[in-house]
């Protein structure tokens, strides 16, 4: 109709070279494979006239110092050997038959450092109380969700960038269909073509998600009710999400239902 033909007008006028200003954005990514692919998309942003800043911490696998961008840098209280004892006990994980729950607590932990460094460091906290109405939105992995608190704290939109998330918080945040007894889940092994013992070997493996959710972001509900000064669990702040950037492609993953602001 004449109403939609309008619409798409004025979004093409404002998408043309020199008729839209570019933002400025925060980028607070994950370490390892994670930056990897998320780089990729902060290096278009900056070709796209806009001004992003990604805020690191000192001790990292992959983020570097770089003239493409603006790098803020932030003290943590861990080591390389820390960080690389940590991945090499997760990686053993799948080899062996270790006790996965002390394993993700070992990683956690020192992802939890790296958050807690974040907003416990004084010159941090003085950049990013300073940083109020500089930035126009906040693009983050919500694996650890420092990034969305920042976004809160700011009160600016938040894009997540990911793959899922652990134990399905992706799904409860966004209140997207996931029946366990057909969409499979990580660590069972089993795709989207399960015969009947499968689906219920799947639906009772879901029971203690929950538990397991719980006990992984714990310390980061404690962290982001002090930081925000209200009480406010991870979950909660999943939900306020303005987009969900998926790294997931139906040729390659199995078939999931989507949330309209679920973008692959």
């Amino acid at each position: 109709n004449m109403t939609l033909r309008l619409c798409c007008a004025w979004i093409f006028i404002l998408l043309l070279p020199g008729l839209s200003d570019g933002g400025k954005h925060l980028v607070v990514p994950m370490d390892g494979s994670h930056w990897l692919s998320m780089w990729q998309v902060v290096e278009k942003l900056t070709e796209r006239g806009h001004k992003v800043v990604v805020l690191i911490p000192e001790v990292s696998w992959q983020m570097k110092t770089t003239q493409a961008y603006m790098v803020k840098i932030h003290p943590v209280s861990y080591t390389l050997e820390e960080l690389d004892g940590s991945l090499h006990e997760y990686i053993l994980t799948h080899l062996k038959a270790l006790a996965l729950q002390n394993v993700l607590k070992t990683l956690s932990k020192v992802l939890m450092y790296h958050c807690k460094n974040l907003f416990s460091n004084r010159e941090c906290n003085t950049w990013i109380n300073r940083s109020h109405f500089l930035f126009d939105a906040v693009l983050t992995d919500p694996v650890i969700p420092c990034g969305k608190i920042l976004a809160e704290h700011l009160s600016v939109p938040s894009v997540f960038f990911l793959r899922g998330t652990p134990c399905g918080l992706d799904f409860e945040a966004t209140q997207c269909p996931s029946p366990p007894s057909y969409v499979p889940r990580i660590f069972t092994d089993h795709t989207d073509r399960m015969n009947f013992l499968q689906r219920v070997k799947i639906l009772i493996f879901d029971i203690p998600n929950s538990l397991l959710c719980e006990f992984l972001f714990q310390p980061y509900t404690k962290l982001s009710s002090e930081f925000l000064q209200r009480d406010v669990t991870v979950p909660d702040l999943l939900r306020q999400a303005s987009i969900w950037l998926m790294k997931l492609d139906f040729v390659l993953h199995y078939l999931r239902p989507l949330m309209p602001n679920m973008i692959m």
